[in-house]
């Protein structure tokens, strides 16, 4: 068999597998979790208003995650014209590449049966099932990780490869682009450093090369800059109160402040190791009562690539875990430095297991072949599993009811937004009053209409004169108009309100 494939139709038939098992049901998942609204949405408004630079979540500025996702997800709209599947294209592509990525290391770091087990290893693990299905930024973070990971692997244990280097770098560039976190391969040249310093076997010194090694960042530096020199600028020109807001925001904020205290998910320091390693990283996580030891042996033997790629998982999983704020996604990127490891060791593992029991072999042969089959069969299933979206649905009937006027929202959540089918207003995503500020516009405004969240109705407004329209995950909807008020709302007028309007049905 293996004279009849070469190497590069080994590897593009790994990538054609994870196109396969990460693209099954594409066409029939729609948008249903907040980020994949959210992020939809944003950049459908991109396309629509051209603000690219600073997004926007209905008019509003959306500050919390830098915009080469959304610009993505914009990219693949336009070429497909299917914003439902472009969605979730560019987690399908950042599969794709790290397959390839982790097949190619795994022969030059090893031999080509390595590079195969690697790249299942990664399509396997169920992470890479939960993440790269999903329309969200940590599956295209996957993409610039696995870039960054590759040039750094080929320049630091198998180069000089300078070109690597910096191909990785840019990639650390985007990858920060997409979100913050995208610099952690760097991390890796400290215990690469170690292993220089003490001679390890497996590891390329590249003494005297200071002005070649100081290039690197600054390449990252201008990848960064493809995004924020333009936006520096266009705040600087335009002198907006709002764009410095946002640069503040999104700079200092959402990165430093949110790591270091931050006001969501927060978790305890064990939280990867207690409660997401164990599952999420199935079914490695099984053998490691073997692997441990396997690699303890190859840590003393001085193997710099053992002590390199162990050195950055543990490394990165640290760097979240020392965040107060926590997701089972964020250790994510740590998974190509793992399944390296293990991948060589597999063979090991069935000869230690099985021994000469043909049968023990082509159990687990089945089971691997079960665990793909289910993988692509589920991709099918979950979609019609889920079924719609009941936001579509509330919304559809929100402008039927109300003869599309002018509907003010009220706690409203961001399918409300991406669904609407007329104009809406809203006073900030995050607005602690917008029931009583509804009441007060519909007021002004007897003609517009409003919709409103069960829990915060009868504050407001007189149920009897409400409209049920549904119920999502998180509330049960209701449509009121200007003859519902219960006179019982007084606020202070909004400090700001926003009007939005798709000029098509987006969706």
């Amino acid at each position: 068999m293996r004279k009849v494939f070469s190497p590069r139709m080994e590897q593009l038939g790994l990538m054609l597998l994870a196109l396969l098992l990460i693209g099954a049901g594409l066409g029939l998942r729609q948008p249903l979790n907040v980020d994949e609204e959210r992020f939809l949405g944003v950049a459908l408004e991109m396309m629509q208003d051209g603000a690219w630079f600073i997004p926007h979540r209905a008019a509003e500025i959306y500050p919390d995650k830098p915009p080469l996702f959304m610009w993505a997800v914009a990219g693949f709209t336009w070429l497909t014209g299917l914003p439902r599947v472009a969605l979730f294209l560019p987690a399908v592509l950042s599969g794709m590449v790290a397959t390839g990525c982790l097949y190619d290391l795994g022969l030059r770091l090893w031999n080509r049966r390595v590079g195969v087990i690697a790249a299942l290893l990664f399509l396997g693990t169920y992470q890479t099932f939960s993440i790269l299905r999903a329309g969200q930024i940590d599956g295209f973070l996957c993409l610039w990780i696995a870039i960054g990971f590759y040039g750094l692997v080929r320049h630091l244990l198998l180069g000089p490869a300078w070109g690597w280097f910096y191909a990785g770098c840019a990639a650390m560039g985007f990858g920060i682009a997409s979100k913050g976190v995208g610099f952690v391969p760097i991390l890796m040249l400290i215990p690469y450093a170690y292993a220089v310093r003490k001679g390890w076997s497996g590891v390329v010194a590249m003494p005297g090369r200071k002005l070649a090694w100081a290039f690197g960042p600054l390449v990252m530096l201008a990848a960064v800059g493809v995004w924020l020199l333009p936006l520096v600028l266009s705040v600087k020109l335009q002198g907006s109160a709002e764009g410095i807001a946002y640069l503040n925001e999104i700079l200092f904020h959402q990165t430093a402040k949110r790591y270091a205290d931050a006001w969501e998910h927060r978790e305890p320091f064990w939280y990867f190791l207690v409660d997401v390693i164990p599952k999420y990283w199935l079914p490695m996580f099984l053998a490691l009562p073997w692997l441990v030891p396997a690699w303890r042996r190859q840590l003393l033997k001085h193997d710099g690539r053992v002590l390199v790629l162990l050195g950055w998982v543990v490394l990165v999983v640290l760097f979240f875990s020392f965040s107060t704020g926590k997701r089972k996604l964020y250790i994510y990127p740590a998974l190509p430095g793992l399944v390296l490891l293990v991948a060589p060791l597999v063979p090991w593992l069935m000869r230690r297991w099985f021994a000469e029991r043909a049968w023990g072999r082509k159990a687990f042969l089945t089971a691997t072949v079960a665990w793909f089959g289910a993988w692509f069969v589920w991709g099918f299933v979950e979609p019609m599993k889920d079924g719609p979206n009941p936001h579509e649905d509330i919304m559809r009937q929100a402008a039927q009811l109300s003869g599309g006027a002018d509907l003010v929202l009220s706690g409203w959540r961001e399918g409300n937004w991406l669904f609407a089918r007329q104009p809406i207003v809203h006073f900030g995503f995050n607005s602690a009053s917008s029931v009583d500020q509804a009441a007060l516009w519909l007021r002004g405004h007897p003609k517009d209409f409003a919709l409103v969240p069960a829990q915060d109705l009868d504050r407001c407004f007189q149920p009897d004169k409400a409209r049920q329209l549904g119920t999502t995950s998180r509330a049960e909807w209701f449509l009121v108009g200007s003859d519902a008020d219960n006179g019982q709302c007084h606020p202070e007028p909004a400090a700001s309100s926003y009007r939005f309007v798709w000029r098509t049905a987006v969706i």
